[in-house]
């Protein structure tokens, strides 16, 4: 491999040439200093002593990066960190010219005439000794505890795909460590596991309880796989921006970044400046186009704090998720991965399905927020399907499939009636889903008889029962209710309650399809035929006698239908006069 000395000897020439243009110090006053000053600190190839920087790989085009080891015999320790690909890197020691060592009279020398004789060096010069290489995504790192004085080159190269990566290089690592420590057994255990929730567990960092740094703990969540970093976490979550943003020029930007935005080098040009790459990649770079990237599954990230428990809820049954654990110091920002686990959430409890018969009437019990799955599958072929449906309390949701097609979806309150187009051998299936109040009950009846008839009485829009306060006394109350024009039966029941029964016991108690079969016989008061052919008289009155004085009482009226099913009115709550 031939080292290029063209952009090296400019940088090179920055990095000796003159005691204006040294590296980033340690001295943090001094660097914060330089770092203000562009004209000093205007190159980003050039790496810190002892700081995390994050960059940014366009594809099939390395990105170097430079430091100075002044001394020889010093500890040196260079970490890269993958965040969306794998990369390839490597570390190589460039060894100073005698020329340009710092031991001459300390006046800097012209930097044009310091890329002259670095220029002039090229034909002899050291390609440089390759210390390690690595091919890969995970954390990786180069460790030396005496490494030589020289010029260090860190050469990155991505060949999948642009990428994101961070890189921390220091020569007091022992002093530094700036990623949290990993405990003895690194793994994240699963210690309990539901169909919704997964509780996991590890053991904590001890960089936090035994070095005092400010640690703090983010689980990830995801259904593909595992992450090695956080970084790459992060990368996946925002991936789904389609177009990246521009490096700014000076700080983050090569040549090869040209590009991507129209400008193509010269053909020497890319002779001289690629170590890691082929030809024949470059060129496929320059031809190809940007395509959107796709859209990232579900990823969730939550900090928790230092706690090393922690229950992950609102899962989906029967799923296999993939769960990380990183340690972040706070101070630094920097983070360690936990090995990774994964975990399949329970099954679901499977339901039953409610097999309906033809012209039959089925009672569906649903809790709250619950679902009910009924099939129906008649028998003969059928030209039409007619469906009726009693919501007894709150308003459900009824759905409606043939054969997996959705004919019906819709909300239900009080009785409804469908028609459904029939097919021949033809199987339905319906959903329904409760309240969210509280649970729910209902009435259905499928018929495929074309003469099939309302099974449930028929109703008034007002199913309110209504009492006159004028006509109140202490042993007896009047009340009113509505009828139609279908000749039905009304049976009316009382019953005793206390002072302080509320409305919310009496919601609990608005079952419609509870019929009169479920009463006392003493709670019956009568029973009466009615109907009127005019809608605007369809109103009927009763005095109901025999009451205590100064007592509250339950009042329900129920309407039977011919084929025996009732439908019960609001209830009221009425009381008798205490004097008279």
């Amino acid at each position: 491999m031939r080292m290029c000395l063209g952009p090296f000897s400019l940088l090179l020439a920055l990095v000796l040439g003159t005691t204006a243009q040294k590296l980033p110090t340690r001295d943090e006053g001094l660097f914060q200093m330089q770092i203000r000053d562009k004209a000093v600190f205007h190159d980003s190839s050039v790496m810190p002593d002892g700081a995390e920087i994050s960059g940014y790989l366009f594809r099939d085009t390395p990105k170097r990066y430079y430091f100075v080891v002044e001394e020889d015999n010093t500890p040196l320790s260079v970490t890269v960190t993958p965040c969306d690909a794998p990369l390839e890197w490597k570390l190589t020691l460039q060894e100073l010219p005698e020329e340009a060592s710092g031991e001459g009279s300390g006046e800097p020398e012209p930097l044009d005439q310091q890329k002259q004789q670095l220029t002039a060096n090229e034909g002899t010069a050291n390609e440089g000794t390759e210390l390690f290489n690595y091919k890969g995504n995970d954390v990786e790192s180069f460790i030396s505890t005496s490494s030589s004085s020289g010029l260090y080159q860190l050469e990155l190269l991505s060949t999948e795909k642009d990428s994101n990566f961070k890189v921390y290089a220091t020569t007091t690592p022992e002093s530094d460590q700036p990623y949290p420590e990993l405990p003895y057994d690194p793994r994240v255990d699963v210690t309990s596991l539901g169909r919704t929730t997964v509780t996991l567990a590890w053991k904590p960092t001890p960089t936090g309880f035994l070095m005092g740094q400010p640690v703090q703990y983010c689980v990830v969540i995801n259904k593909e796989h595992n992450f090695k970093s956080l970084c790459a976490a992060e990368a996946k979550m925002s991936s789904d921006d389609t177009f990246m943003t521009a490096p700014k020029p000076g700080r983050d930007f090569s040549p090869f970044d040209f590009a991507h935005f129209g400008f193509v080098p010269s053909e020497n040009d890319f002779g001289k400046d690629r170590s890691l790459s082929s030809n024949r990649a470059l060129s496929n770079k320059l031809s190809r186009s940007y395509s959107p990237k796709p859209k990232t599954s579900d990823i969730q990230k939550l900090c928790i704090g230092n706690k090393n428990i922690f229950t992950v809820s609102d899962l989906k049954p029967d799923t296999q998720y993939y769960f990380d654990v990183f340690a972040m110091n706070s101070a630094t920002n920097t983070s360690t991965a936990y090995v990774g686990t994964f975990a399949r959430t329970k099954e679901e409890a499977r339901q039953k399905t409610v097999e309906l018969k033809d012209g039959k009437m089925a009672d569906v019990f649903i809790k709250r927020k619950g679902t009910k799955f009924l099939r129906f599958a008649p028998v003969s072929s059928h030209q039409r399907v007619t469906l009726f449906v009693h919501a007894c309390l709150d308003t459900i949701q009824v759905q409606v499939r043939r054969d997996g097609k959705l004919l019906l979806s819709q909300n239900v309150e009080g009785i409804r009636q469908f028609q459904l187009r029939g097919k021949a051998k033809a199987k339905y299936l319906i959903r329904v889903r409760g309240s969210r109040k509280g649970a729910s009950t209902m009435k259905i009846l499928a018929s495929t008889r074309p003469s099939s008839k309302q099974p449930f009485p028929s109703l008034p829009e007002d199913t309110r029962i209504k009492a006159f306060d004028k006509l109140r006394t202490c042993s007896s109350v009047t009340v009113a209710w509505l009828g139609t024009q279908e000749r039905n039966k009304f049976c009316v029941y009382r019953r005793e309650v206390p002072e302080n029964y509320g409305e919310e016991q009496r919601r609990r108690e608005q079952n419609q399809c509870a019929g009169p079969e479920t009463r006392r016989k003493s709670e019956k008061v009568l029973c009466k035929y009615f109907h009127s052919p005019n809608l605007q008289k369809a109103v009927t009155t009763e005095t109901i006698t025999g009451l205590e004085a100064g007592k509250s009482y339950l009042l329900d009226v129920y309407v039977v239908g011919h084929s025996g099913h009732s439908v019960k009115y609001q209830s009221k709550l009425v009381k008798t006069r205490k004097y008279c």
